[in-house]
């Protein structure tokens, strides 16, 4: 007997997807092939060079970026990391955060999403100057043939809560300040220690950061220890890859409203062999990436969409960066062949 429906399929039948124009499928080959340490390489040093000398050029793209373009790289800075507003907005008042003021958060922070659910947490991996200078510090240590060292599981599992507990201090210190509670010299808190206000700047020629600040106790004591944290990322980045990111509070706010980014890490769980390739190639150590087979959005917080899982990984489709539901970069044999060919193992 016939089905009413015509259109209707049979139950357990996979549907065939339709082929792709050829010249659809061949660009779409040429982009899972492709040489992905230099285009990432490229992509880095384009977007490091635009917000750390853009506005040179008069570039300018807001105060609400959610990245670490530094607000204190006046001269060079093409816009402003969303964090310095915010605790800037935070540090006024309590009365006045329910006023008309407030509405500047709201609308300050619905910027800062709209920026980032484009790219989700590929900001990090692809445009953040601070994480490039990691990954040029990574680079550094292995043309020197210093091995890094690593986290174990048990570090690990505590590493990734501080960078929520430095998120949280960032809002109550202003919050505090604006009540009457801290002094006004520590506000912006996290900016006044983050390595960025220090480090950035140096790129335009500006080493006014580096001076510890004597008008009163507590600016001594938070300028100096910014300048601590600062030797701390230097040193904390050569021997381990993307050391700061493990406690960056804006990693930790990305996470938070990443489920409606429109940009994903997506894994089939299904094509997944468990080989460990992804995960040996992980920046931030994530085991999961290997080892989880039931999860779809394998995207976790300390993850920065830097896809070297997708291009590490020999299985067709196990894993898969999406735009809108729609894979624009994917695992695929030939490509993994292709970059092997290359020298992409990323080992050392």
């Amino acid at each position: 007997m016939k089905p009413n429906n015509p259109t209707c399929k049979a139950v357990g039948k996979p549907v065939a997807k339709a082929p792709l124009h050829p010249r659809l499928q061949a660009l779409r080959d040429a982009v899972n092939q492709v040489n992905f340490n230099r285009f990432r390489f490229w992509f880095q040093l384009v977007a490091f060079v635009l917000f750390v000398y853009g506005g040179f050029l008069a570039v300018d793209l807001g105060s609400h970026l959610p990245f670490f373009s530094c607000g204190y790289n006046q001269n060079g800075r093409a816009g402003v990391c969303y964090l310095l507003p915010l605790q800037h907005q935070l540090g006024r008042p309590l009365a006045m955060l329910f006023t008309a003021a407030g509405l500047t958060i709201l609308t300050g922070f619905l910027t800062f999403a709209l920026w980032f659910i484009v790219l989700n947490k590929g900001w990090c991996g692809f445009v953040c100057p601070l994480g490039t200078l990691q990954d040029w510090i990574t680079a550094l240590r292995k043309s020197l043939g210093i091995r890094y060292a690593k986290y174990s599981q048990s570090q690990f599992a505590q590493l990734t809560k501080i960078k929520y507990v430095l998120l949280a201090l960032m809002i109550l210190i202003p919050l505090g300040i604006g009540g009457g509670l801290f002094s006004h010299d520590m506000s912006p808190p996290f900016c006044l220690i983050c390595p960025a206000r220090m480090i950035l700047p140096l790129f335009t020629m500006d080493w006014s950061q580096f001076t510890i600040d004597f008008s009163s106790k507590t600016a001594v004591a938070i300028t100096v220890l910014g300048m601590l944290v600062t030797a701390l990322f230097l040193v904390g980045s050569f021997v381990k890859k993307r050391f700061f990111c493990f406690f960056c509070p804006m990693s930790a706010l990305h996470y938070l409203i990443s489920k409606a980014a429109l940009f994903k890490l997506i894994k089939d769980g299904d094509k997944c062999t468990r080989c460990g390739d992804c995960y040996r190639v992980c920046d931030m150590e994530i085991k999961e990436i290997a080892d989880d087979v039931k999860t779809k959005d394998i995207m976790t917080d300390d993850c920065t969409l830097c896809l070297k899982c997708v291009a590490s990984c020999p299985e067709p489709g196990a894993l898969k960066a999406t735009f809108c539901g729609i894979p624009i970069f994917e695992a695929t044999e030939a490509g993994f062949i292709k970059r092997m060919h290359k020298g992409h193992s990323d080992a050392h």
